[in-house]
């Protein structure tokens, strides 16, 4: 799949880049993943997920876990959980719609980034499901480009706290907030624990 349309090399030729792009193209952007990528990717616990639906707009979501919640499977295959959202399946309806995904790695303590374009699907029956704990369903992308991007812009943070509400083997994952306000509470589905729990008001 080619990395270049004539409205990147609009702006490439524009300030002069042309030559650079094609030789980051050329030494770094693949359509696998390396042993170096995949053992960074397996030691994120968080990404950005671009998509887009049939109209062209897109969707930009956070997606977090425990570091290796997303598995490279192969040198052309990642999968990740779907965990309980709010419902909306904004990125699942993109990814029914035109299976175009976008995914973002960044390694905020050591400044680093990955970029990962790909084909994604979704299988109800996905055999991995078993073995993701509190995954709903499980995305996999087969990949279409695969480069490292430059880290300067990178703001270097400290991990503070890993999110409460990633599920976890053998411990009970608590309710948010805001499904025990009086607004969402009524609405949720059916079998949703929060029903049942004492509202917030």
């Amino acid at each position: 799949m080619e990395t270049f349309n004539d409205d990147h090399r609009f702006w490439q030729d524009r300030f002069d880049t042309r030559r650079i792009a094609d030789r980051i193209d050329n030494l770094l952007v693949s359509e696998t993943i390396d042993d170096h990528a995949k053992a960074f990717i397996e030691s994120r616990d968080m990404f950005f997920l671009a998509t887009v639906d049939p109209d062209g707009l897109p969707q930009c979501s956070y997606k977090g876990g425990d570091p290796g919640f997303v598995h490279v499977l192969d040198d052309r295959t990642i999968a990740f959980p779907v965990y309980d959202g709010n419902g909306m399946f904004l990125s699942l309806g993109n990814v029914r719609a035109t299976a175009k995904v976008g995914m973002l790695f960044v390694d905020f303590e050591h400044p680093n980034r990955l970029r990962l374009n790909g084909i994604a699907s979704v299988d109800e029956d996905d055999p991995l499901l078993d073995t993701m704990t509190g995954a709903k369903l499980v995305v996999r992308v087969h990949t279409t480009h695969v480069f490292p991007n430059c880290s300067r812009y990178i703001h270097q943070m400290q991990l503070v706290e890993r999110s409460k509400f990633v599920p976890r083997p053998a411990s009970e994952t608590p309710i948010p907030d805001w499904k025990r306000m009086s607004w969402a509470q009524d609405q949720l589905p059916d079998g949703d624990p929060a029903r049942d729990a004492e509202p917030l008001g």
